[in-house]
């Protein structure tokens, strides 16, 4: 995705994570990863390994920018190995001061292309928030169904137990 978003605003470009993003992308991670509301991560992970845990392994990171500036961050990867590997797995990371300017949306539509080029044949969230209500109006606006509910899998800092949703799409 590169190009104009209109209205003469800056050009948004997405491309993969490098190492010299380590500095913005934990200024993305480290507050979500604080509140401890949305990411079933020890809210006290250290730099490292929240950089490790978006960047490493099968993970392969992305990040949004607009003139310059990240916006967001997804990864992408097998869901399972083997018989599983054919159904994708995504994060989602949008920087504070950039939500509610359709950031996931952008990323969610690269991740989808970018899982096709992939030979992904459908992309499964594994652990969705209920109580992230924004993050699940997207996935079902964009063909996502709930298949399963974990029933107060989640212990939500503010709202005690909550579920989580196994949310899956065909590509």
């Amino acid at each position: 995705m590169t190009g104009q978003n209109g209205g003469g605003l800056a050009e948004r470009v997405m491309r993969a994570v490098a190492p010299e993003d380590d500095t913005v992308l934990w200024a993305m991670l480290k507050p979500v990863f604080r509140a401890g509301d949305t990411y079933a991560i020890d809210p006290a992970i250290s730099r490292a390994d929240a950089l490790a845990f978006w960047c490493g392994g099968t993970h392969s990171a992305f990040v949004l920018e607009e003139g310059g500036q990240a916006l967001g961050s997804y990864y992408i990867c097998p869901n399972q190995q083997g018989g599983g590997a054919h159904v994708c797995n995504c994060g989602f990371i949008t920087a504070p001061d950039a939500q509610g300017r359709g950031v996931a949306r952008l990323m969610l539509d690269h991740a989808l292309q970018e899982a096709r080029r992939r030979g992904f044949r459908a992309m499964q969230f594994n652990f969705v928030v209920e109580t992230n209500s924004r993050a699940v109006a997207l996935w079902q606006a964009n063909g996502f169904d709930v298949v399963g509910r974990l029933p107060e899998a989640f212990h939500h800092p503010d709202q005690g137990f909550v579920d989580a949703l196994v949310m899956y799409r065909h590509l």
